[in-house]
């Protein structure tokens, strides 16, 4: 078979042919057609990771339906994305981002928990889980910009919510007004 190849632009594919038939314009169409069914998941992940507070990186298998529909439930109830996405959708969206330092834990089944209010709530409620499904490992995530390996997101999972830490606070800042305004009651009945 002899190989003339004949290379036209047309709608930005090239199309190729030769003395035999039009097999490399087929491939390289459909190349180019599943090019285009990638690009809006592509985009999805990259707008839900723009602004993100937090993303984190986990391992995804050897869950039951019944943990994973609780732990989804979970998930969303606390206002956090969860999915399932392929390695090299999640390659081309981390690029040029802050996340892009969790491409080199895209191997095998992944999932990733990404929040936009609350920065420690995906690494909290995964940990949570993966002491239930052991086969579930939070791999790596990105809070507030910076990359956080497996054991810095344990440390970041004990940290309790926002809401915990300022009814916290407010508590503490109560018992000494409580026992001053306790102590001042009893100066002025002593007064009488």
């Amino acid at each position: 078979m002899i190989f003339m190849p004949l290379c036209l632009r047309d709608r930005g594919v090239f199309h190729l042919s030769w003395s035999g038939g039009t097999q490399i314009y087929k491939e390289v169409h459909h190349f180019m057609a599943k090019v285009e069914l990638k690009k809006p998941i592509v985009e999805e992940i990259s707008e839900n990771i723009k602004d993100a507070q937090s993303v984190v990186l986990i391992h995804y298998s050897g869950i039951t339906v019944e943990a994973d529909t609780e732990l989804r439930k979970e998930l969303r109830e606390a206002g956090i994305i969860y999915k399932v996405y392929k390695n090299t959708m999640m390659n081309f969206a981390f690029q040029g981002t802050d996340c892009e330092p969790l491409t080199k834990h895209l191997e095998g089944p992944n999932a990733i928990a990404i929040s936009k209010e609350d920065a420690t709530a995906p690494a909290r409620i995964l940990s949570k889980y993966t002491k239930k499904v052991p086969t579930l490992k939070i791999l790596a995530g990105v809070v507030e910009g910076g990359y956080y390996d497996e054991k810095a997101m344990a440390a970041l999972a004990d940290i309790p919510s926002r809401e915990v830490l300022l009814g916290r606070l407010l508590g503490s800042m109560k018992s000494p007004i409580s026992n001053l305004a306790r102590v001042l009651n009893q100066i002025a009945e002593k007064a009488e």
